[in-house]
């Protein structure tokens, strides 16, 4: 299954500058592990404005308790707002059949 996360990450105050950094770091090392696994399909990057951090995915699980389970196991998923949609596939999707 298919799923649209939108994810809004905001650093608590007071956060030193060395634990915003590592957990970017072990974000970014987690994320390729989630695509490698074939959880991450997609990933975007939406305007953003100052101070901000926004990200939008396309993610795939046999389920929302499992998409649940994988966002939660993301350094950053404590600092986000996380809205998810689930997908189903429109009859007239131009990608349906293609190779």
């Amino acid at each position: 299954m298919e799923f649209l996360v939108d994810m809004r990450t905001t650093v608590p105050p007071g956060t030193s500058d060395e634990t915003v950094a590592d957990t970017r770091r072990r974000e970014a090392v987690r994320s390729g592990e989630l695509a490698a696994r074939g959880h991450i399909l997609r990933l975007w990057k939406p305007p953003e404005g100052p101070g901000e951090w926004h990200t939008i995915g396309l993610f795939a699980a046999a389920d929302e308790a499992e998409l649940r389970r994988v966002l939660e196991s993301m350094p950053l998923h404590g600092w986000m707002a996380v809205t998810v949609t689930p997908l189903k596939p429109h009859p007239g999707d131009p990608g349906v059949g293609r190779p």
